[in-house]
C-alpha cells in the first residue's frame, strides 16, 4: 500500500485497515525469522504543510528458533508506530524548524507502507525467545564438554577463579629465608 505526497496533500489524511503477507520478504532479510503469521495493520497518514504522520499498530505472530533449543516459538507481537515524513526539498528550507533525528527525508514523493511495516518488524524482533517449559526452569542446555552458563553463574565462576589465584601478602614471601 503506497501514497504519493500529491494525493495525501489534496486528502489531508487517510485511514486504513488491511492485511499483509510478508513472510518471503522477511524471511529472505532475517533467516533467522522461521515464519510469520499475516500482518493485520491499522492507522492513519496524515499530511499537513509538508510534514506526513503515519500511525498505525500492526499485529502478527512471529514464530523464531528458542534462544536454548533452538526449537520454534510462536510469539504473539504487537507493533506501534508513529513516524514522520518529509521532502529533501521542504526540510531544506525548513531546516531550522525541524529535527532531522525524527524526521524521515524521502527519495520518492511516496510513502510506502508495506517497506514501513517490513522495517518496523525486523527492529523489533525480540532478541531472546523461550518456549513455555523452558520459561518455567533455569535448566540450561549442556553436553559433553560444554555447558550454556547464566550470566550470573558465570560472574560467579569468574569471582571463585579470581579468588583462588589471588596471591596474598603472606603467600608472597613464601621461600624469602631459603
Amino acid at each position: 500500500m503506497k501514497w504519493s505526497l500529491q494525493e495525501l496533500n489534496k486528502k489531508e489524511s487517510v485511514t486504513f485497515d488491511t492485511t499483509f503477507e510478508l513472510s518471503s520478504d522477511l524471511q529472505k532479510r532475517d533467516p533467522e525469522i522461521l515464519g510469520i503469521s499475516p500482518i493485520v495493520v491499522k492507522g492513519r497518514v496524515d499530511a499537513s504543510n509538508g510534514i506526513y504522520s503515519l500511525t498505525y499498530a500492526a499485529d502478527y505472530c512471529l514464530t523464531m528458533p528458542s534462544s536454548r533449543s533452538l526449537a520454534p516459538v510462536d510469539v504473539p507481537m504487537t507493533l506501534n508506530v508513529a513516524e514522520l515524513f518529509t521532502t529533501q526539498a521542504y526540510f531544506e528550507t525548513h531546516q531550522a524548524d525541524l529535527d532531522a533525528d525524527v524526521l524521515f527525508i524521502l527519495d520518492k514523493d511516496l510513502i510506502d507502507l508495506t517497506e514501513s511495516v517490513a522495517d518496523n518488524i525486523l527492529l523489533e524482533i525480540p532478541l531472546q525467545v523461550l518456549t513455555q517449559e523452558e520459561k518455567q526452569t533455569d535448566v540450561l542446555p549442556s553436553g559433553t564438554a560444554w555447558q550454556v552458563l547464566s550470566e550470573e553463574t558465570y560472574k560467579q565462576m569468574q569471582a571463585e577463579e579470581e579468588q583462588v589465584d589471588k596471591p596474598t601478602a603472606f603467600s608472597q614471601l613464601d621461600g624469602l629465608f631459603d
